[in-house]
């Protein structure tokens, strides 16, 4: 454990160069002190770490000093066979270099992580667009991704919800993969970063010059934190429902996972036969409706009455339709 945490300690210092005790007890996990005492095992070990004082002070390694450890265990390098996604890499105009690393590190392999790898490539596939839909077309994602990496400004056409066309000028930070559908995380200058779906992007100019990207963004932490408003701005009512015994998991893949579970865990005691009454939250009632007819009778809306006299309109209106 030890061992693996001074690999770790060492390669940080390599990558990163100086940082401080505190920084690097961050990244491993540990206390300070136990920085202090990896660090001087290094030292002892012969690797050339020294520690500079004052405010920008903080432990690094001598300069052109390189580790050549390339202890990657089987687990590890199998891994990254499965971070190589072929599609996605393919989009970002990076398939023949994807290829090209992976055939590099598998003949840089010992024996044995080289067949662990070999068979998490053979036996292992991520398919990300999901069930009953194709991934987005994005003629511009390289050009996007090459802006991203260069710190270029793009101008470009934008169609938005609604298929109101806009000119934007931005300055783009980064690209995130969800479900199959490419976003740019991008601010116009002066002005907060948002979001920007990629495939709605109708045309693209990378302008001369860079941007200074701000110092700290965490693309991670902005989309986590983006995400979660969305969902938030997302549900604008509630509506509450009686369920059928064994109508749990196609409630959750109709409404959504993480919904129902929450539902369901605040939800009381089931009643006499088997239901349990749920306040479940919803975009609009127009699209509860349409979500909760696929139910059939294995749902009952309870309220709002506004969402009941929908249900019972469109029962009405399919009883008509079909005699």
């Amino acid at each position: 454990m030890r061992a693996s945490r001074l690999l770790s300690l060492l390669l940080l210092l390599q990558t990163r160069g100086r940082m401080t005790a505190p920084e690097l007890a961050e990244e491993l996990e540990v206390s300070v002190r136990t920085v202090y005492r990896d660090v001087e095992a290094l030292a002892s070990a012969g690797v050339p770490v020294y520690a500079d004082r004052g405010p920008a002070g903080g432990y690094r390694l001598l300069d052109g000093y390189r580790t050549r450890l390339t202890g990657l265990t089987a687990e590890e390098a199998s891994s990254l066979f499965l971070a190589g996604l072929p599609g996605p890499a393919a989009e970002l105009g990076l398939a023949e270099v994807a290829a090209n690393a992976e055939l590099k590190l598998l003949a840089a392999l010992p024996p044995e992580p080289r067949s662990h790898a070999s068979r998490m490539r053979e036996r292992f596939l991520l398919d990300v667009p999901g069930w009953y839909r194709t991934a987005d077309d994005v003629p511009h994602l390289s050009e996007v991704a090459d802006a991203v990496w260069e710190l270029r400004p793009l101008e470009m056409t934008y169609r938005r919800w609604g298929s109101q066309e806009v000119e934007r000028l931005v300055h783009p930070y980064g690209l995130v993969l969800k479900g199959g559908s490419w976003y740019m995380v991008a601010a116009p200058p002066g002005e907060p970063p948002r979001t920007y779906r990629v495939s709605r992007v109708l045309t693209v100019r990378t302008l001369p010059g860079r941007f200074d990207r701000p110092a700290g963004f965490d693309l991670g932490a902005f989309w986590q934190a983006y995400a979660r408003e969305f969902r938030e701005r997302m549900y604008t009512a509630e509506a509450v429902i009686r369920v059928d015994p064994g109508m749990d998991g196609l409630l959750a893949y109709t409404m959504g996972g993480d919904v129902v579970a929450s539902a369901l865990a605040a939800a009381g005691e089931p009643d006499a036969d088997g239901r349990r009454t749920l306040t479940v939250p919803v975009e609009s009632l127009t699209h509860a409706r349409w979500l909760l007819l696929r139910m059939g009778a294995g749902v009952e809306v309870l309220d709002p009455p506004e969402l009941r006299a929908m249900m019972a309109e469109a029962v009405a209106d399919l009883s008509r339709l079909y005699g």
